[in-house]
């Protein structure tokens, strides 16, 4: 809009496009209910402001409804992202995008539409039973696995044995092979000499 003569104001609302107004996380903190977007308490989000490339430069305002706080960012690349630390129930309402740019020597506006956003509980408790749960699985199919796996020490005995039977019953076979092969007398001298 602008003044062409004092106290005559003309509203040129076609000059600029509709922003668009976007809700964004980066810690899964934002789900969507029947009222529109949700974002848990204590979790960060970022509202989006931005607009089809029509002019160069240009700034948006992000304005609550039901509150005086606005906050101002300059246009880059026709965007401008409003970060949002920690939500808490003083962030919940409606929100709005306005596009403001000065062309052909005037100041523009645009509006975008509502952005009703609802503050509701962290999810957390459920995010550390189901975390849990997976835990528990993965502990007890490495423990079945491990004592599926591992010889119990009666087993290990049993091995041990078996081996060393193996082995005696190795070297009792080579002694008899052996004695076979020598003929009768020399089994006899070898026996004189032990």
């Amino acid at each position: 809009m602008y003044d062409l003569y004092p106290g005559l104001t003309v509203i040129c609302s076609d000059l600029l496009v509709q922003p668009d107004i976007s809700l964004t996380d980066s810690m899964g903190g934002v789900s969507r209910g029947h009222q529109g977007p949700e974002v848990f308490r204590g979790y960060s989000f970022t509202i989006t402001c931005s607009t089809q490339p029509q002019y160069p430069g240009g700034s948006f305002l992000l304005t609550f409804t039901g509150s005086n706080r606005t906050q101002t960012q300059p246009a880059v690349n026709h965007s401008a992202a409003f970060l949002f630390p920690a939500a808490d129930d003083s962030h919940q309402g409606n929100y709005r995008c306005v596009y403001d740019n000065y062309v052909f020597s005037h100041d523009f506006s645009s509006e975008s539409e509502l952005l009703s956003l609802t503050i509701t509980a962290s999810p957390l408790p459920a995010f550390i039973i189901r975390h849990v749960v997976v835990l528990l699985i993965l502990l007890t199919a490495i423990t079945t696995s491990y004592l599926y796996y591992k010889p119990t020490r009666r087993q290990k005995r049993v091995n041990r044995v078996s081996s060393m039977d193996l082995y005696v019953n190795a070297m009792e076979m080579a002694s008899l092979s052996s004695r076979a092969e020598a003929g009768p007398g020399e089994e006899r001298a070898a026996q004189g000499t032990e």
